[in-house]
């Protein structure tokens, strides 16, 4: 009986031995480039019944639910216990959120107006990084589909536009629009025109061009390699899309600020020109 047991064990590691072999040999042919590019591009539709109606749910949208819902639990983990000394995610999360406040002061925003402006920027920010990192799961990026950025941008710069006014008031936004001369003003538009452009492509450009150069390694050097280069264009590049959409946000809040107080001190010495 021992016999029987011991051949049967060594025929289970040689057949094991085998179907490795052959899952090793099939991950490193290399098919059709262009055609496993193609099918990684190319969205992956969803469909949902709804009473008797199908609802379209790309997959750009779908990974966006799961990573606002990382999100939630994360933030939710990270407020869970809060000590007057703080230690491990607590330091962290606090060292986050003074960098921000730091950043948004140095563009010129008084603490109030820093302490409004970091829980938004902090939360898009984060939220790029949730949808950037899941690439590490061999998940498409949500920013493949240019849909997506173009919607965060125009978001973002809604809210950019709202919260100048809040800061400086309507006079003080048309006044930041005139600065330094009200020729400027055809200039300022096409500028504010042109941001949320900048904003999203550069976001789509940087996310799109990653996966597809890691679909393209891992079509051709499939055994490891991808992994090594994973760690920037998966990890890094998308945590460092991060940082400079958020820093972009805050100094475009920034540049409204600093353009009506500018404004405001131009009118001042002209007024006290007049005077003496």
């Amino acid at each position: 009986m021992g016999t029987i047991v011991l051949l049967n064990s060594s025929n289970w590691f040689q057949e094991f031995l085998t179907a490795l072999k052959e899952k090793f040999l099939e991950a490193i042919q290399i098919g059709d480039i262009g055609e496993e590019i193609s099918t990684a591009i190319l969205p992956k539709n969803q469909y949902i019944l709804l009473g008797n109606k199908n609802f379209l749910l790309p997959d750009a949208v779908l990974v966006t639910w799961i990573a606002v819902g990382i999100l939630c639990l994360l933030f939710a983990w990270i407020a869970r216990k809060r000590d007057r000394i703080p230690s491990g995610r607590q330091l962290i999360s606090e060292s986050l959120v003074n960098l921000l406040l730091s950043l948004c002061k140095n563009s010129g925003m008084t603490d109030k107006q820093a302490e409004q402006v970091t829980p938004f920027v902090g939360t898009v920010g984060l939220f790029i990084v949730a949808c950037n990192l899941v690439t590490v799961f061999k998940i498409p990026p949500p920013a493949k589909n240019i849909a997506f950025p173009i919607a965060l941008a125009l978001t973002t710069m809604g809210y950019v536009i709202v919260t100048g006014i809040r800061f400086v008031g309507i006079k003080g936004f048309w006044a930041s629009l005139l600065n330094p001369m009200p020729a400027m003003l055809p200039f300022r538009i096409l500028d504010y025109l042109i941001k949320p452009v900048s904003l999203s492509l550069r976001l789509f450009g940087n996310v799109f061009g990653a996966f597809i150069l890691m679909e393209f390694i891992s079509i051709i050097i499939p055994a490891g390699v991808p992994g090594l280069f994973g760690l920037w264009f998966d990890i890094a590049d998308g945590i460092l899309q991060a940082i400079i959409f958020s820093y972009l946000t805050i100094t475009y809040i920034g540049e409204i600020i600093e353009g009506a107080e500018s404004a405001h001190e131009n009118k001042q010495g002209q007024i006290s020109g007049k005077a003496a």
